[in-house]
């Protein structure tokens, strides 16, 4: 594996301050020199050549930029520093970004852990820390990042069920925080051979299917109508339980188990009903 070989290039500014001066004197005594003497000339034709030839490893280094130079296929360095440098002219040169990117996938359908189809995408947050195993690494590290990450995607959605069906359970739609940590923790070790880093990985589009997507939203609508039959079975039974209890104890009204489990009957109705109770006033006697 190649690793990358930080190293500051000379000063771009110094090289002009000597090459410059060193062009234009070799321009000016080759005239002069032609005029009197030849082979004197083409001697100061040379160090014009040699002169303009290292003017050509002048390059510029821009802010979050790195530049890694290679001389005959064989990797140099990288240069990092920002601003205008200098280094053999011979070197090739390759621009590598290392600003944050974002990558956001397309939709992705694939079947979750109990194997229902779910539409699934995630924004990938990277940048390049390694420009050599960038370059030498992969073939092309930007589409290496959208591939793995899908691929990454995938594999997560095949491991948690879309809903849980206990509070134990992790899933896609209610564990987020744990989802978007597992998401970015494969994502990293795909990437990690190409010299990229994950900064931040989450799911930014979640759903069913459309072809199971009403059949799911029932399923929804009747877990939730449950729960909250649940709860409110639950408040009832409380609310009687109180009612009976005080009735007792500040002595109200004498009732016998039968006239209890009437009085039970009627609250419930009352509190779990879904349409409010109609009264009916009993002008009789207590047990007509």
């Amino acid at each position: 594996m190649i690793e990358e070989k930080a190293k500051s290039a000379l000063s771009g500014w110094l090289a002009l301050a000597v090459l410059l001066p060193l062009a234009a004197g070799s321009a000016y005594l080759m005239v002069e020199a032609f005029e009197r003497d030849p082979w004197a000339g083409l001697g100061w034709m040379f160090l014009l050549i040699f002169a303009a030839v290292c003017l050509g490893g002048l390059f510029v280094v821009h802010p979050n930029q790195g530049l890694v130079l290679q001389l005959f296929g064989a990797y140099a360095y990288t240069a990092r520093n920002p601003g205008l440098r200098w280094a053999n002219p011979f070197y090739s040169k390759r621009r590598i970004s290392l600003r944050v990117r974002n990558f956001e996938s397309e939709k992705l359908k694939v079947n979750d852990a109990d194997g229902n189809p779910v539409e699934i995408a995630a924004v990938v947050v990277w940048k390049v820390v390694d420009t050599a195993e960038a370059c030498f690494e992969v073939d092309d590290y930007e589409n290496y990042v959208r591939v793995q990450s899908e691929a990454a995607m995938r594999n997560l959605a095949t491991r948690y069920p879309y809903d849980a069906h206990d509070e134990s359970e992790v899933s896609l739609r209610s564990n987020t925080a744990e989802v978007a940590e597992d998401l970015k923790s494969e994502i990293h070790a795909r990437l990690s051979k190409a010299g990229v880093r994950v900064l931040e990985a989450r799911i930014s589009h979640l759903a069913y299917a459309p072809e199971i997507a009403a059949v799911m939203l029932q399923r929804q609508q009747a877990s939730a109508i449950i729960a909250a039959r649940q709860k409110i079975v639950e408040g009832a039974v409380g609310m009687v339980e109180m009612a009976l209890a005080r009735l007792q104890r500040e002595k109200v009204v004498e009732m016998d188990e039968e006239r209890k489990a009437a009085m039970v009957s009627n609250l419930l109705v009352v509190l779990c009903g879904e349409r409010a109770a109609q009264p009916v006033l009993n002008t009789g006697s207590l047990y007509q």
